[in-house]
């Protein structure tokens, strides 16, 4: 996702120059943000030290290890999104959450999935009212969102990971959908049978090509697999993180304006950003620092996680295993 915004959005400033200059407004004005920073102040982990550029540029591309919060979620209101099982904007859920790490040179990442269902100490966060929430203690991970939207979501990713997120990018139901769309769908193999009438996808085990709707089902599907719990639905969501990457390289973006052009509206237009990532440059400036990022240098695991002793349909981190996992991405 990360890598996609940037290099299509790289590919739209070429088109701007050109003399299409309101496609450059419009796509920058897609773009939503969130002042984090600000909200939470100085009390969060530290942030990473990286070694200085070697570049001799006067503006070198990031380089450093970064941590990235991203979430999916149905926080928007809408048709688009109604139509998708998203939520009005009272009724707010982060329905995924994986903190994105990229290691110094940019060149491999982490993708750790924290489920929803896991059940943690919520922090006292900032209200946009100029208050603040109590803490609250055995709450599921995904009501921080819930309470206190992205401040909330990365105050307690932050305090239950004890790692600073650097960034901040959540992106919605639709919006998802339409930049898989965009792209011409995705390839997935599933190595079982999914008959979930929630989600409405019925899919035989092996190898499908997904447009957006089906993508976006097989996101959130959890009752037709497994257990029915969140763990089999992670394993779901990371294959789609793989067959995205998969699909950006495959596809020629920047010989095909029109395309170019779908899938750069497609994620500004669904997207949400801390206010270091809220311009089209700064995406373009993180997504070019990835150029060197492929699917095959991407780790995806999930939060080493135990039912919980409170309640055999929840989780909770295991120790020292979730520990030792947040420490290495430090």
């Amino acid at each position: 996702m990360l890598k996609a915004a940037g290099i299509t959005l790289a590919g739209v400033l070429v088109l701007s120059a050109a003399g299409a200059g309101w496609v450059y407004w419009h796509l920058n004005d897609n773009i939503k943000s969130v002042d984090i920073n600000s909200a939470l102040g100085d009390d969060r982990p530290a942030k990473a030290v990286s070694a200085p550029s070697a570049s001799a540029s006067a503006a070198p591309l990031p380089s450093g290890a970064v941590n990235i919060l991203v979430l999916g979620s149905d926080s928007r209101s809408g048709t688009a999104n109604a139509t998708l099982g998203g939520g009005d904007s009272s009724g707010a859920r982060s329905d995924t959450a994986m903190v994105v790490h990229i290691d110094e040179g940019r060149a491999e990442a982490t993708v750790v999935s924290i489920p929803r269902d896991t059940l943690v100490t919520r922090p006292s966060c900032p209200t946009s009212a100029g208050g603040a929430t109590s803490v609250a203690y055995d709450a599921m991970f995904n009501s921080a969102y819930s309470v206190g939207g992205p401040v909330c979501a990365v105050k307690t990713v932050e305090s239950l990971t004890d790692v600073r997120m650097d960034h901040y990018i959540e992106i919605d139901f639709s919006g998802f959908a339409k930049l898989v769309d965009a792209l011409g769908g995705v390839t997935v193999t599933t190595d079982q049978n999914i008959d979930d009438d929630k989600s409405h996808l019925h899919l035989k085990a092996g190898t499908h090509h997904l447009g957006g709707t089906q993508a976006l089902a097989l996101a959130r599907t959890r009752h037709g697999i497994g257990d029915g719990s969140d763990l089999g639905r992670i394993g779901l969501q990371q294959k789609l993180v793989k067959a995205l990457l998969e699909q950006m390289a495959s596809t020629s973006l920047l010989t095909d304006p029109t395309k170019l052009y779908k899938v750069a509206d497609a994620v500004t237009g669904s997207l949400t950003t801390d206010t270091g990532l809220d311009s089209l440059g700064e995406l373009m400036k993180l997504g070019q620092s990835l150029k060197s990022l492929s699917s095959d240098k991407v780790k995806t695991i999930t939060m080493p996680v135990v039912t919980a002793p409170s309640n055999p349909n929840r989780v909770v981190a295991d120790e020292p295993e979730a520990s030792d996992l947040w420490a290495s991405l430090k």
